[in-house]
């Protein structure tokens, strides 16, 4: 995600961020936005996902982050992300690639997003509530490029998930599939 966007979005949290909403906030490195869920992945489906996430070709994506709105029910609070053909397309080629490693497709339709802060507790939804009286205006944004994505592996912790990336991979390339750009782990 683009520094200026990461600036925006952090301004936009610490200008909502109060200590009594109740909320889990998502720390600015742990931002991103989901091609595809993978849920519970054993270690053997890793190699896999390297080589089909690497043979996935398109070119770099533009993004467009939208207004703030909130998942009531789930209890997220996030920045929209406009819904292009090239960001659908991107999210379909990765679909495809990690059904061929035994990832299921989700089923709900595809709603590009980047989550600020979750409902934590009892009381679910007064934190949001109170969240969304304080929102008077809907922010801009700088739209960026997006000219790779991510394969992340997420920690469940207390204090609320960790992601890790694992490996990258460049929008824009073309010719034989080439390993990733950084695989984290080795």
């Amino acid at each position: 995600m683009a520094a200026e966007v990461v600036a925006e979005l952090s301004a936009v949290a610490a200008r909502l961020r109060r200590r009594e909403d109740g909320l889990r906030w998502a720390e600015p490195d742990s931002w991103h936005i989901t091609l595809q869920f993978l849920g519970h992945a054993a270690a053997e489906s890793y190699p896999c996902l390297l080589a089909r996430l690497g043979e996935v070709r398109a070119e770099p994506v533009r993004v467009r982050v939208e207004g703030l709105d909130c998942f009531d029910r789930a209890g997220i609070i996030f920045a929209g992300v406009g819904l292009s053909d090239e960001l659908v397309a991107l999210a379909q080629r990765v679909t495809a690639a990690s059904g061929q490693c035994g990832f299921a497709a989700e089923k709900r339709p595809y709603h590009p997003h980047i989550t600020l802060a979750r409902s934590k507790g009892q009381g679910r939804g007064q934190g949001l509530d109170a969240l969304k009286a304080r929102i008077e205006r809907q922010p801009t944004f700088t739209r960026f490029v997006a000219r790779e994505f991510l394969l992340y592996e997420s920690h469940l912790l207390p204090g609320g998930a960790r992601y890790e990336v694992r490996a990258r991979f460049a929008l824009g390339r073309t010719g034989p599939a080439r390993e990733p750009i950084r695989d984290e782990r080795g």
